[in-house]
């Protein structure tokens, strides 16, 4: 296995029966959903399931990476939401090597000014990255990103520098993409930006970085297999992990669910699964609300909370391989007895040590906790565990009665947008 999950701990004896026989019911629908959606995949195909084995567009990036890593010394990404978060997670598993990759989301006219102070515009290239087309931050980074490029390099650099991934049809991104001669990826159309990582959308920037995209592939096909296997629905990982999340919210009142990877790589797609899990099943009063923490550091900050605040939380820890990674502590060169507990081990020894600590800690707290361990900490590590959350959100989304793939309420907000920047042109004139 890549990796191996545990929920043994999500069942505190405050839960006692009624929470168990909830697990029972609910992984028992899991199971049922499981099928429906290999089902639905067979017949009609579901855009996310079938990244891992037609790898849509890779061969068009293979290319434009080459040639981002070639001539530039830094790439900026402009996108928000789904397609930036997906690409951040993956580029956090990158060689180190050049060019740097920036993911720009803000439209802070300080974060922005900054960023183009640092650049050497004429080794810079951008990726711009809008599903729509019409994403109001990312149409207003683009524009400030060419109206500094013409100012430095002029109009011809526009095609040479920048790349867009957006859907087919008529939108604001692609006519500037039309007008400027600005290459264009297409980003599949039934493919929601949450659901983007392992398209182009993630990749593409993964792989100017340096990221075995291969790998990636190979761990989200392994985790799919896994999961549409033919082995025991206890045994399924994404089922397990969608039937104790929603039977703890229904019997105990667990509403909020924490990430608390303990690795630092891992940080980024803990932000990743925080959108994917909030934006999939905040519907119609449902939903739990997913929470970032990163240890050994949040230990200190957060932990206590956990531990003896509110019962409304189930903690997810995930573990890397680390036992005798990094340096080795040699506590004599203080002459200090008191910190003798650390001789003899390794940096990785000491996170190990962290992240069972606070799960056994907060075991015998009676909060519930899940562990992810992994095998090896890496790119096809990160694609599996991508894949399984995916599925597990879709899983339980459909246990609670919401559709996974909308986004209703955001929607309403981006047209709101664009309605009171039109009303502030007519006060202006």
């Amino acid at each position: 296995m890549i990796y191996h999950q545990s929920i043994e701990s999500c069942f505190p004896a405050a839960g006692g029966v009624a929470l168990r026989e909830s697990y029972d019911g609910l992984l028992s629908a899991a199971k049922e959903q499981l099928k429906k959606l290999a089902d639905e995949n067979a017949k009609n195909g579901i855009a996310f399931l079938d990244l891992a084995s037609r790898r849509e567009g890779l061969e068009a990036a293979k290319d434009i990476a080459q040639r981002h890593q070639e001539q530039f010394e830094d790439v900026v990404v402009f996108a928000t939401g789904g397609s930036s978060l997906g690409g951040r997670a993956l580029c956090a598993f990158a060689s180190g090597k050049k060019p740097q990759l920036h993911f720009i989301d803000s439209i802070d006219p300080h974060t922005i000014a900054r960023l183009f102070d640092q650049l050497e515009l004429a080794k810079t290239g951008f990726i711009a990255i809008s599903k729509s087309g019409e994403t109001a931050e990312t149409l207003a980074q683009v524009l400030v990103a060419l109206g500094w490029l013409r100012t430095a390099l002029g109009e011809k650099s526009f095609s040479e520098r920048m790349t867009i991934i957006t859907e087919p049809g008529d939108s604001p991104l692609r006519g500037l993409a039309a007008h400027f001669h600005i290459p264009t990826l297409d980003h599949n159309p039934s493919l929601g930006g949450r659901y983007s990582v392992l398209s182009i959308v993630g990749l593409l920037p993964a792989m100017i970085a340096g990221v075995d995209s291969a790998a990636v592939l190979a761990g989200a096909g392994a985790s799919l297999d896994a999961a549409f296997g033919p082995g025991p629905v206890e045994d399924n990982a994404p089922a397990a992990g969608a039937a104790i999340s929603m039977a703890l919210a229904r019997e105990l009142g667990i509403k909020n669910t924490v990430v608390m990877p303990y690795v630092d790589r891992l940080e980024g797609f803990a932000c990743w699964y925080r959108q994917l899990w909030a934006e999939s099943l905040g519907k119609n009063g449902e939903g739990t609300t997913p929470i970032t923490a990163l240890g050994p550091v949040d230990q200190h900050s957060q932990l206590q909370l956990y531990l003896d605040g509110p019962a409304d939380k189930l903690v997810t820890i995930f573990i890397g391989a680390m036992a005798g990674d990094g340096a080795r502590l040699d506590p004599s060169v203080s002459g200090d007895h008191r910190i003798s507990y650390l001789a003899d081990h390794c940096l990785g020894d000491l996170v190990e040590v962290s992240a069972k600590a606070t799960t056994e800690t907060l075991a015998r707290h009676g909060r519930p906790v899940r562990t992810i361990r992994l095998e090896k900490t890496d790119e096809t590590a990160l694609g599996a565990l991508m894949m399984h959350f995916m599925i597990e959100t879709v899983i339980a989304a459909r246990l609670i009665g919401v559709n996974p793939f909308d986004q209703p309420a955001v929607e309403e907000g981006k047209a709101l947008i664009r309605q009171i920047m039109l009303e502030s042109q007519g006060e202006e004139s």
